[in-house]
């Protein structure tokens, strides 16, 4: 049985899903109907769950959830045992994890895992599967917001900028630039833009050297990593960098690689007001640097206070801030990656305005 189109494509957002760690209250399933069929079962088998074929799949307990689940839904769909039935390999699988020493769900939150965040070129009810453009991340998924670990794991903000900068207009900003990520977590952006958007240099950085360190990881996952003291077209590394600390032109060159630096991007950056002068700090220094630089800040709105602090402190250095208009998308119509939008996604193109600067106006 040759499966259709618009069959490949709901598969296709399933394992999307699947990858992402999606939680099962989320996961778009096919009708029962089409799960229930040979071809679709051993599509799902060897798409997500084959041991020998499926790198860096996700924890052993969200496995078992996910399967459990499936089996489950196949189930109540068999009409004529006889006729259908479920495949032995999903069922080998499923067995395999039972009697394996799983992690309780308590202590598998608190593990890190790998979870592929996927962006797309074409419709995803397309034929091949070849517009997928999977980012692979090892990251914590049970960090809160309130944590002072926040970069340890992959945010909103970071996965609607990443949507925008995939688009034409966004494209056009990073193409053959040199980008500096401020705050860059687990360097989903960066790693998008050395990998797919053809920057010339990307430089992720961070403030603590272990997310510095967890960025490294994830270059060399997504198979990035390139020599030191490489010139290659697209090539990325993570450094510190500790916003409101003084940048001089020839040491951030020579401790960042990039001397002529065009675009600077932030995700989620803006959130607590204490370090929001030091943010401030650290663009007006890059500004002074480069006038000409671009900057794309993206921030989740969880508190509207709090991102006015940001918005007026970039008004007191001369900043320009404009609205980048790139609506959300729903999430019942998500197709990867897939992140909720209850909370307001705000973007922000700010640069150097003509005028006085007041070194005293952060």
């Amino acid at each position: 049985m040759e499966l259709t189109h618009t069959t490949q494509g709901n598969l296709r957002v399933l394992r999307r899903q699947y990858f992402q760690i999606v939680n099962l209250e989320g996961l778009k399933w096919p009708d029962a109907n089409i799960l229930k069929t040979s071809a679709v079962q051993t599509w799902i088998y060897e798409n997500l769950f084959d041991l020998d074929t499926v790198k860096s799949r996700p924890p052993e307990r969200y496995q078992f959830r996910v399967l459990k689940k499936l089996v489950s839904i196949i189930e109540g769909a068999i009409d004529d045992p006889e006729e259908d039935e479920i495949s032995n390999d999903l069922m080998s699988i499923l067995s395999s994890l039972l009697s394996s020493n799983l992690s309780s769900e308590s202590v598998s939150a608190q593990q890190k895992a790998f979870v592929t965040y996927t962006y797309s070129t074409r419709p995803i009810d397309g034929p091949a599967s070849s517009n997928e453009l999977p980012v692979t991340l090892l990251e914590s998924r049970a960090v809160i917001s309130s944590s002072g670990t926040t970069g340890l794991r992959t945010w909103e903000a970071a996965l609607h900028l990443g949507n925008f900068l995939m688009s034409e207009s966004g494209n056009e900003i990073i193409r053959g630039k040199n980008v500096l990520e401020l705050g860059a977590g687990t360097g989903l952006l960066s790693i998008l833009c050395a990998k797919y958007l053809e920057a010339g240099r990307v430089i992720a950085t961070d403030g603590d050297e272990a997310v510095v360190d967890a960025i490294k990881t994830n270059i060399f996952i997504n198979e990035l990593d390139i020599p030191e003291g490489s010139s290659t077209r697209g090539s990325i590394e993570s450094a510190a960098l500790k916003w409101g600390w003084p940048l001089q032109a020839t040491a951030f060159e020579e401790d960042y690689g990039v001397g002529a630096l065009d675009v600077v991007l932030g995700a989620d950056v803006t959130y607590d007001n204490s370090g929001i002068p030091l943010l401030v700090s650290t663009l007006r220094e890059l500004f002074d640097l480069k006038s000409s630089v671009q900057v794309v800040i993206a921030a989740s709105i969880r508190n509207e206070k709090t991102f006015e602090t940001f918005i007026n402190a970039c008004s007191r250095n001369h900043f320009g801030t404009e609205e980048i208009n790139f609506p959300t998308i729903p999430e019942d119509l998500q197709a990867g990656p897939f992140y909720p939008t209850t909370t307001p996604i705000r973007m922000l193109r700010i640069t150097r305005s003509e005028g006085p600067r007041d070194p005293f106006s952060v």
